[in-house]
């Protein structure tokens, strides 16, 4: 009877361990993100020209780089209509996905003899990320007056971040990450 009582209190322990175990980890956020889907913007206008766009794959997001032939660290993404630059055509046509992000760039895509630097047109598909989690679609929304714009097709309206890198060498990149996922 001891045993059999002995048991039953174990079971009874270790049954509420388990359970303040999974509580804690339904809270959990997804990957450790907490980065939010509303708009954000940071850095200034730069001269530094747009040379590439390249999108990858990370287990817990899919993401954006935008590398500039110099020092570049201002830009504005918001989920809504995407325009054209210089025209305001909308984008949403030309993109794939649940929802767009409307990505603003404060350096333009020429350099300083107006010559495009990226050989993309406006409303052109930049990446076509086949078989990625969230990225859909990357369009390129032209440059006018210092300002680049990008449609980025997503899966749906899910976590994003912003930043900036240094490098390589004289180069910047500013990244745009979106997450497969909200929390766990």
């Amino acid at each position: 009877m001891r045993l059999r009582s002995a048991l039953v209190a174990l079971v009874v322990v270790l049954g509420g361990l388990v359970a303040g175990v999974g509580g804690a980890a339904a809270a959990t956020p997804y990957c450790g993100i907490t980065w939010g889907s509303t708009a954000k913007a940071g850095g200034k206008l730069s001269t530094a020209p747009l040379g590439e766009v390249r999108t990858g794959q990370h287990g817990c997001w899919d993401r954006v780089v935008f590398e500039f032939a110099g020092p570049a660290d201002g830009w504005s993404v918001a989920y809504g209509e995407t325009y054209t630059e210089g025209q305001g055509l909308a984008l949403s046509p030309y993109t794939a996905g649940g929802a767009l992000l409307r990505v603003s760039l404060r350096a333009p895509a020429y350099d300083g003899n107006r010559v495009a630097t990226v050989p993309y047109r406006t409303g052109e598909h930049v990446a076509n990320p086949l078989g990625y989690r969230t990225l859909r679609d990357v369009v390129f929304g032209g440059s006018f007056e210092g300002y680049t714009t990008f449609a980025v097709g997503v899966r749906a309206r899910l976590p994003y971040r912003v930043f900036v890198l240094d490098g390589p060498g004289t180069h910047s990149r500013i990244v745009l990450d979106v997450a497969h996922r909200w929390q766990a």
